[in-house]
């Protein structure tokens, strides 16, 4: 069994996709080395060679998180999209994946559960981060004028985001009064304008 999963040409990345699948279904107290070596059906030493220990696998998957998590707030933009369709798609599709993948999206901002100096945990955090980078540049908004208006932009989108879909994931959100549920992100963010001429 084990040389037919190598056979396949990438061990590593099935054992990735299969710890997701079991930290998805299961949350971590399902998670093992050993579930899953069962599950991609290879010895139980097989998930160690590739990631030592449960810290490392657990930073693999952290890191796929964020590589997902980019893809989601890309998900569906045509290739001339606006900065406001861009916008809405990188709001929309974070608040998905938050729903979609939950045990991921809790390990991806563990502060003790992964190895926070993994080069490609950094690299795959930056890439995610860089489309709300993007978005913030020259936006227009009240404190565009301000000193350090780039980085004060950054971290007003990701925190209405990233805040905003952690208490959706909660449950602690208040109903709408008019429908009866819960508003959604498009429906609370404010409407962005674009600086020009910078």
């Amino acid at each position: 069994m084990e040389r037919k999963t190598y056979h396949h040409g990438d061990l590593k990345t099935a054992l990735v996709e299969a710890g997701i699948d079991i930290l998805e279904a299961e949350g971590l107290k399902g998670l093992s080395l050993r579930s899953l070596a069962a599950r991609v059906g290879v010895s139980h030493t097989a998930p160690k060679n590739h990631f030592g220990a449960m810290r490392g696998l657990l930073t693999a998957l952290a890191a796929e998180g964020f590589r997902r998590h980019a893809a989601h707030m890309q998900a569906g933009l045509p290739p001339d999209a606006s900065d406001a369709e861009k916008l809405q798609a990188a709001m929309h599709g974070y608040v998905a994946f938050v729903e979609a993948h939950p045990h991921l999206y809790g390990l991806m901002f563990s502060p003790d559960l992964v190895d926070q100096d993994s080069p490609d945990l950094i690299e795959a955090g930056h890439a995610s981060y860089l489309i709300l980078e993007d978005l913030a540049r020259h936006l227009d908004w009240s404190r565009k004028d301000e000193p350090e208006a780039q980085v004060r932009g950054e971290i007003m989108l990701w925190s209405l985001v990233h805040g905003y879909a952690t208490l959706r994931q909660s449950g602690k959100l208040p109903l709408s009064p008019r429908t009866g549920a819960v508003l959604g992100i498009a429906e609370i963010a404010p409407r962005f304008g674009r600086r020009t001429g910078d």
